[in-house]
């Protein structure tokens, strides 16, 4: 394993940072899996847990990092808070009460939530062009919402619609995350960062997962769904977000914002080739829109804002 400062070859550095956004996606759409089979407290806990047992070597501190202060531990509580807790909780009932497809399209609109909150928090410029990204992400979303409302019945558009905000959501609390990470980057090392959110994911889940634990048929789940669940816990809490932090470790963030166009492709492929969706012209439109939004506010450029955007 690399020291922290190590020589890194660029291309291998876009290499961890393809693969992370692509595993991204890919655990947001095979999700719609795991929450058929496991209530989503229960799957969150089952999540946290086995990657606690994973990275239990990853919690010792690194000899090239300082201490954790008062600041530090306060910021990593907030990190878990936003994009371990309350972004797992809004992602599984977001993609049960939705589709893979239609989460990507609103995971899409990471990159212009960051830049919205950035703007608000950070008092970073919003260049010309990310305003326009935004409204592309901005109008997928708005898009993949409005297909879903007419094309289900009965009970399904409030359903649709409740989900679809729930995404929403997730984005926030991601792009939340991304900016509360801006203030920890540097402080502390990528393994211990995966390793101490997931501990504090863990805890503030406990309660409801046992909950739901006592009552759940253990038993009655196939042996396919546990090697799912082993991916969607390794996938999500441990390997995406060092695979991001070692690559944007030697990548300029404007440059790295750009693979993020991978989560909503990795997302929407799922949905399409593994889980048999359909693919409406509305949403081929919606889907458009939001890699549109996703290149114009990420793309590297003198006008542009850097926008680094962490998975969880």
């Amino acid at each position: 394993m690399r020291e922290p400062g190590a020589p890194h070859a660029p291309w291998l550095s876009y290499v961890c940072l393809g693969s992370s956004m692509a595993l991204v996606g890919s655990y947001v759409g095979l999700s719609k899996v795991l929450v058929l089979v496991f209530p989503v407290f229960l799957l969150a806990w089952l999540r946290f847990g086995i990657a606690a047992i994973a990275m239990a070597g990853w919690v010792r501190r690194e000899s090239a990092y300082a201490p954790l202060s008062a600041h530090d531990r306060w910021l990593l509580f907030l990190e878990s808070f936003f994009g371990n807790f309350l972004f797992s909780i809004f992602m599984l009932f977001g993609v049960s009460m939705s589709s893979a497809l239609a989460a990507g399209v609103i995971m899409a609109g990471i990159p212009a939530a960051v830049a919205l909150l950035s703007l608000v928090f950070l008092g970073e410029r919003i260049a010309p062009r990310v305003a326009l990204g935004i409204g592309c992400a901005v109008g997928g979303i708005a898009l993949v919402s409005l297909s879903k409302h007419s094309d289900a019945a009965g009970t399904g558009p409030a359903t649709s619609l409740l989900g679809n905000l729930m995404l929403l959501g997730a984005v926030t609390c991601e792009a939340t995350y991304v900016v509360i990470g801006k203030k920890l980057a540097g402080h502390v090392g990528p393994k211990r960062i995966s390793a101490l959110i997931n501990l504090w994911g863990l805890l503030l889940v406990t309660p409801f997962g046992l909950w739901q634990a006592l009552r759940f048929d253990f038993a009655g789940v196939a042996g396919s769904s546990w090697w799912l669940l082993l991916f969607y816990s390794i996938a999500a809490s441990m390997i995406t977000v060092w695979l991001w932090m070692t690559g944007l470790k030697h990548v300029p963030a404007s440059s790295a914002g750009v693979f993020t166009v991978l989560l909503p492709v990795s997302a929407a492929a799922v949905g399409v080739f593994f889980l048999g969706e359909s693919f409406s012209a509305a949403q081929a439109g919606a889907f458009a829109l939001a890699l549109l939004g996703v290149v114009l506010a990420t793309w590297p450029g003198r006008d542009a804002v850097p926008v680094p955007v962490t998975p969880v």
